[in-house]
């Protein structure tokens, strides 16, 4: 169920809503109109990036093949730990903290952080673990290197390890050459943030006792006019000026507002427009095992916002109450989360097309990984943290309707959560703004989109915790600690080099100046 509350955007929803059903919008996508987005119909990764839609029926066939595998597996695996990043990583790990751990299934570790502590803790235990590689390129550099860690660890036993990813990349040839126990082949018209509804999402879904079918079920019988309605809302808000998305959920569904940041952000967030998806606080507190938390606060001045809520029936938030406009989202249960994956990539898709931009590319997150690249091939030191006068500077120059987006390279843990949401809080004290965190590197495959190709509002502020070990990545002169510290340099580059401000401090610093 899907209720609406729009306010001051009412009449302009109402509006462009009814242009959107004349037009036959929702059925344009489903026929694969590619001018929906582009006057081009053959412009690329919109044709090739549709195959979204097919996936409530297209899966059904694979449900049987995945829970033999899944059957055949747990005899001999106690723990599943997917390597990914982004659009391979995010789904799972929403549905392992929705549905929690099943009697008699294994374990779920997610490895998205190549911090080396984190690295080395997901590498504690490797009797009975399953290691599942997911990227749909191939050629991930994060997942790459996960993977030639362990399959050094693990004596190079392929029967350790099962690979997701398009047919015919290298990561595919790699897999077979070496024996690996499954190399699942997704539909390459599929874009990673897309994916959850394909095997990048059922694999580890069916290893950890999760009703795959159940999923689809809800996704096949999903109604487009909601989230039709939805998509315009947001499109709407963002042209009218309220670009950010205040996300909240009920405890059981927090995670899922980690899913949604990848999906909307960088889908949006170009051509100096998006829609920047801002966690609530109250989820920073909630999300488990280290998931990354974004928050609103308590600022004033909050005529830049659109609020959605997202619930479990018979659940409710602790915080309190959203203002107008805003949307509220009823689950009746959880296996509902397959309704919500397909009907939200709808409305991101519609939103899309109601801002101007196209949903389906990324083209500005391939300058992070350049300047990553380049970074490596020079001396290892991530660069010196700025002094608390530059950080004074910078959060001067923070106006209303801005953003801050502060991004930790330290590995995911509870505690550093609750030092973001203090941080959090403070920074929205301080500023009046929506703040929003993550956890370095995995926010470059989300937010870091937005935060180049995005409207140029926002602030941007690194914490990077250098390793006192490294790790060291077999085939390669580097190791886990150069690897991120060359990712947080590559993107404090690629957004120096757009004019955006950008500080790095160090946590006693910024614990200092802000009082918390």
């Amino acid at each position: 169920m899907i209720l609406l509350r729009l306010g001051p955007l009412a009449d302009k929803v109402s509006a462009r809503l009814a242009r959107a059903r004349d037009e036959h919008l929702v059925q344009r996508i489903l026929d694969r109109d590619s001018t929906v987005w582009s006057h081009d119909p053959n412009t690329l990764e919109i044709r090739d990036r549709l195959g979204w839609l097919d996936l409530p029926r297209s899966m059904r066939s694979e449900i049987g093949h995945l829970e033999r595998f899944a059957d055949e597996a747990r005899g001999e695996v106690d723990r599943v730990v997917l390597c990914g990043m982004g659009g391979s990583s995010l789904a799972p790990e929403v549905l392992w903290h929705v549905f929690g751990r099943r009697d008699g299934f294994p374990r779920f570790t997610l490895l998205d952080s190549t911090h080396p502590r984190a690295v080395a803790e997901a590498g504690t235990t490797l009797d009975k673990s399953l290691f599942v590689i997911a990227s749909k390129s191939g050629t991930t550099i994060e997942t790459a290197s996960f993977e030639r860690y362990f399959w050094e660890r693990t004596g190079r036993d392929g029967h350790r390890f099962v690979a997701i990813t398009d047919p015919d990349t290298e990561l595919a040839h790699r897999a077979r050459e070496r024996n690996y126990r499954r190399v699942f082949a997704n539909p390459p018209d599929i874009g990673g943030r897309y994916s959850a509804l394909s095997l990048f999402g059922l694999v580890p879904a069916t290893l950890l006792g999760i009703d795959a079918s159940a999923l689809l079920a809800s996704a096949a019988d999903v109604d487009f006019d909601d989230f039709l309605h939805l998509g315009v809302a947001m499109g709407v808000a963002a042209r009218s000026g309220r670009d950010k998305l205040v996300i909240r959920s009920s405890p059981t569904l927090a995670p899922l507002g980690l899913w949604l940041e990848q999906l909307i952000a960088e889908s949006t967030g170009k051509d100096g427009k998006g829609v920047l998806p801002v966690l609530d606080a109250h989820d920073v507190e909630t999300a488990p095992d280290g998931g990354e938390g974004e928050g609103e606060g308590e600022g004033e001045g909050e005529g830049d916002r659109l609020s959605v809520r997202v619930a479990l029936a018979g659940e409710k938030d602790t915080g309190d109450g959203i203002a107008s406009p805003a949307i509220e989202i009823t689950l009746s249960d959880r296996s509902q989360l397959g309704a919500q994956f397909l009907g939200w990539e709808m409305a991101t898709a519609v939103a899309a097309h109601v801002l101007g931009v196209h949903p389906f590319n990324q083209p500005n997150v391939t300058e992070s990984k350049l300047k990553t690249a380049r970074a490596l091939e020079r001396a290892p030191e991530t660069g010196e943290a700025d002094s608390a006068d530059a950080f004074r500077a910078w959060l001067q120059g923070i106006r209303p309707g801005d953003y801050v987006a502060v991004a930790v390279f330290s590995p995911p843990c509870e505690a550093t959560d609750r030092r973001l949401g203090a941080m959090q809080r403070a920074l929205n004290r301080a500023c009046g703004v929506a703040v929003t965190m993550g956890y370095g590197p995995r926010y470059l495959h989300s937010t870091g989109q937005f935060h180049k190709g995005g409207p140029p509002t926002g602030h941007y502020l690194q914490v990077v915790e250098d390793a006192a070990e490294d790790v060291a990545i077999p085939g390669e002169a580097y190791g886990f600690a150069r690897l991120i510290g060359a990712q947080a340099a590559g993107d404090r580059e690629a957004l120096s080099a757009r004019g955006r401000p950008i500080v790095r401090v160090g946590w006693d610093l910024l614990e200092q100046e802000l009082g918390v």
